[in-house]
């Protein structure tokens, strides 16, 4: 079995942050570490930061590159990327005049229908159905990457890792850069790459297929051309497990688990939006919950083994805490699709995206490219939400002792005493 547990240097029992994907649904990251850190001020921890690996992918990468270059001053860089996301509009993120999608919106959907006729002009095949370029000059500005060498140098941050999917050879790629000597790992179909990270590694791992364009990247000593590191992502965990972290904060950006019944089936032939929801679904979702599970298991495993067997086997327990949202994030986009510019809502339509509210058609596709205050504000405020409910296990989990509240009994600390091996805020 191909298992991430096995670690290619030795440990002193690091924290690491795992950021996964999801385009604009990862404001409800951003609301998960703005609670920890408030809990963590409440329960008096040290103002450093809690997380010495960060390892992110697609729009989890740029909340990782981006914290992880402020690892001296966190809980204020938090702040600043909660800011971010707060104040968010597309087009910050992607072209919305009508110049700008009439380029690149408009000839890819023509293409789709009418390719056969149009093959010969190469001038007419665009790229994506979005142009991205504002994405960015927003990270330009947001990501700091030229403090990281003295961060990592200082003890700020150990490891920060990116991972990316490339077109050109099929294999699953994590960027990393670290101070000490991390020698880079291969695995099936996977590698890892020594280097150091820029902007053109995050606009790579958060290229969403079809809808913004590859971008190129060198490997080793080859060029190859890039999209989101969700795609593929057999292992979302193997980077900060590689790179040092023996307990791991996993904030995802998607139900782990459906609860049963309650959704609203499809009704006809799905519309090519239904469908895109959904293979983005299994892209940025589905990998993360096999991989957690895979852990659970070989947690189990260990557990079971007497010490002189566990000390022959270079598996480990990995504790981990899982957060993921408590609340269907499509039904949470389809109450905000009239915030999209006019642009993009005709776009949309083109491919399926009707109605509002829970009944809304195509509004799988739509969460993952609203970049509008409304839905990012309602996803921080549900991270906040959904961490605060599990303050007893993020004390436990780093440590940090919980104050007593006004008229609590002691024993109600009592719960905290052990740090819990695996937990997570969706429904088992």
């Amino acid at each position: 079995m191909d298992t991430p547990f096995a670690p290619t240097s030795p440990t002193s029992d690091r924290v690491g942050l795992l950021l996964t994907g999801g385009g604009a649904r990862a404001a409800y990251q951003m609301g998960v570490l703005k609670a920890i850190a408030r809990i963590g001020r409440e329960s008096g921890a040290p103002r450093s930061s809690p997380y010495q690996v960060i390892a992110g992918t697609s729009a989890g990468a740029i909340n990782a590159a981006a914290l992880a270059c402020q690892a001296d001053r966190f809980d204020a860089a938090v702040s600043e990327v909660v800011d971010v996301w707060s104040q968010f509009r597309s087009e910050q993120v992607y072209r919305t005049d009508s110049l700008g999608v009439i380029r690149t919106g408009a000839p890819w959907l023509t293409m789709m229908s009418f390719g056969w006729a149009l093959h010969r002009w190469r001038r007419a095949r665009p790229h994506s159905l979005l142009d991205n370029s504002p994405l960015e000059t927003l990270l330009l500005r947001m990501v700091r990457f030229d403090r990281l060498p003295k961060l990592m140098a200082d003890g700020e941050l150990h490891a920060l890792a990116v991972t990316a999917s490339s077109y050109s050879s099929g294999e699953h790629v994590t960027f990393y850069e670290c101070h000490q000597d991390i020698q880079p790992w291969t695995r099936s179909q996977r590698l890892a790459v020594r280097t150091r990270l820029g902007v053109r590694h995050l606009l790579a791992s958060a290229a969403i297929p079809f809808v913004f364009p590859a971008t190129s990247l060198p490997v080793n000593d080859r060029v190859g051309w890039f999209g989101d590191g969700s795609m593929r992502q057999a292992a979302p965990i193997s980077p900060a497990v590689h790179l040092g972290a023996e307990r791991i904060l996993i904030v995802g950006a998607g139900r782990m688990h459906e609860p049963p019944g309650g959704h609203q089936d499809i009704l006809g032939y799905p519309s090519i939006a239904q469908i895109a929801g959904h293979a983005l679904s299994n892209i940025f979702l589905d990998a993360l919950a096999v991989d957690v599970e895979r852990l659970q298991r070989i947690n189990s495993t260990l557990a079971l083994l007497p010490p002189e067997a566990r000390a022959r086997t270079p598996l480990r327990p990995i504790e981990a805490l899982v957060i993921a949202p408590s609340q269907r994030l499509d039904d949470l986009a389809g109450q905000h699709l009239d915030s999209l510019p006019r642009t993009i809502r005709a776009l949309l339509r083109g491919v399926g995206v009707t109605g509002q509210g829970v009944t809304a058609r195509g509004a799988a596709l739509a969460s993952y490219l609203l970049f509008e205050s409304g839905y990012t504000r309602a996803l921080i405020a549900l991270g906040e939400a959904d961490a605060e409910a599990k303050r007893r296990e993020v004390q436990a989990f780093f440590g940090w002792r919980p104050r007593l509240m006004a008229g609590e009994p002691a024993a109600a600390l009592a719960s905290t005493a052990e740090p819990a091996r695996l937990t997570s805020s969706s429904p088992t």
